[in-house]
């Protein structure tokens, strides 16, 4: 019994192993990008594009493996073009153009066999050397076949190359360059030979002198173009510059004279409360002055008043003391008066005399001897002793009236056998006019000659 288990056991393991081996021998992984062709004894073909498997039998069939990814060919063609002149004659024009290619298998079993066949049979480099041999070719050919223009241009169509480039090609692709469509037209039925076709042809530059000159002037109307529009732009963003500025400027006018018209009013409103505060104050101090005027004119009129009444019974009392000194004056002069006016006309005779002795030397005195009372001489004499006495008199009258405590002035000496007198206080007289000399001419009368 166990023997038969390790018997199973052992057959298991070994299907189980033999099987994925087995299995392995036939069927062999076609990775992605790759194409497996497999011939079989019978001449039968068979062709497997991975990612899969393919079915093979040792022995029995031949497999290979070529790539099915696209093949990335860069092109350089130098060569002149077909322009001429004015005059009919040829004019070329060199130029260099820059290329790039894909090309891969065909997808017909055919192709790809012919590809393995005639490309894939060669080595890498030589596979490299064939495609651009064939494509540059081609394209010096198409160059030689345009003119320069037209190498430019990508949708012209030239009469040299209408005959060159079939009618289904150019329809099929009329958005390609002129110069991709015609390699890939000639270029169709060789790749074809080698089991290839086109992906696409891309241009990449054309180059030559005259468009470089033409590059380079337009490079400069660019420019030019260029450094107007930007003139024009800045002369534009300029204008709007100065006119954002003109209109701030005005709403700053505006601002400026609205803050000077508010000042001025606020100046004229403050100036209009100082005439009316100084108007206050005035009316403050014309009504203080009128009321302290009217009180003081109210004082003076009082003080005025009593001034006036003072003043009538100050000159009542001088007038009624003069009154009373007057009449004891003459009193005293009625009772002892003529001898004291004599004593005194003798104690001033000393130096009266001289006085009026010039006085009247000095009035060229006329004086007539004879006459009714003594003449001339006798009313002079007389009338100098009047003004004497008259004097006299008014010395002892201002005496009398001289306030004091009843003394009698040193000037008039007490009159005698007479009592003192104590006249109220009291102006001053005037003083009696003096008497002037009246002016006499002397005449001297001569007696007749007998």
């Amino acid at each position: 019994m166990p023997t038969e288990i390790v018997i199973l056991a052992t057959v298991v393991v070994f299907v189980l192993l033999a099987i994925p081996v087995i299995v392995t021998m036939f069927l062999r992984t076609v990775e992605a990008g790759t194409v497996r062709i497999v011939s079989w004894l019978n001449g039968l073909t068979r062709i497997y594009r991975g990612p899969g498997k393919s079915l093979e039998v040792p022995l029995l069939t031949t497999g290979t493996t070529i790539p099915s990814r696209a093949i990335n060919i860069d092109l350089e063609v130098a060569d002149q073009t077909a322009d001429v002149d004015a005059n009919g004659m040829p004019k070329p024009i060199k130029v260099r153009v820059l290329a790039s290619a894909i090309v891969s298998v065909g997808d017909t079993n055919e192709m790809v066999r012919t590809a393995a066949n005639k490309f894939f049979s060669k080595t890498i480099p030589e596979q490299t050397s064939i495609l651009t041999d064939l494509l540059t070719s081609t394209g010096r050919r198409a160059v030689n076949l345009l003119h320069h223009d037209e190498l430019f241009n990508t949708r012209m169509k030239g009469p040299n190359v209408t005959s060159v480039v079939p009618v289904n090609v150019a329809a099929e692709s009329e958005e390609d360059d002129r110069l991709a469509l015609i390699i890939k037209s000639a270029c169709s039925r060789e790749l074809q030979d080698l089991g290839l076709v086109f992906n696409s042809l891309n241009i990449k530059e054309v180059q030559s002198e005259v468009a470089e000159a033409r590059r380079r002037q337009s490079a400069v109307e660019a420019k030019a173009n260029a450094d107007i529009v930007q003139a024009d732009q800045e002369r534009r963003a300029r204008e709007a510059q100065l006119y954002a500025e003109q209109q701030v400027n005005d709403k700053q006018r505006d601002l400026d004279r609205r803050k000077a018209e508010n000042a001025a009013q606020i100046a004229i409103a403050e100036k209009e409360k100082q005439l009316a505060l100084a108007d206050l104050r005035q009316a403050e101090l014309t009504a203080t002055q009128i009321a302290k005027a009217s009180a003081d004119a109210e004082q003076v009129k009082i003080q005025a008043q009593a001034g006036a009444e003072a003043e009538a019974v100050r000159l009542r009392t001088v007038a009624s003391a003069q009154a009373e000194a007057i009449r004891q004056v003459n009193a005293a002069l009625s009772e002892g008066g003529g001898g004291y006016l004599a004593l005194r006309q003798l104690e001033m005779l000393p130096d009266i005399a001289p006085m009026i002795a010039e006085a009247l030397a000095k009035s060229k005195m006329v004086t007539i001897s004879g006459g009714e009372n003594g003449g001339a001489a006798v009313g002079t004499a007389s009338n100098i002793s009047q003004v004497i006495q008259t004097v006299l008199a008014a010395q002892l009258v201002q005496g009398a009236m001289r306030p004091g405590s009843g003394e009698t002035s040193s000037e008039v000496p007490a009159l005698p056998e007479t009592p003192s007198l104590t006249p109220a206080p009291a102006p001053q007289a005037p003083k009696p006019p003096t008497a002037q000399p009246v002016p006499v001419r002397r005449v001297e009368l001569k007696p007749p000659q007998a």
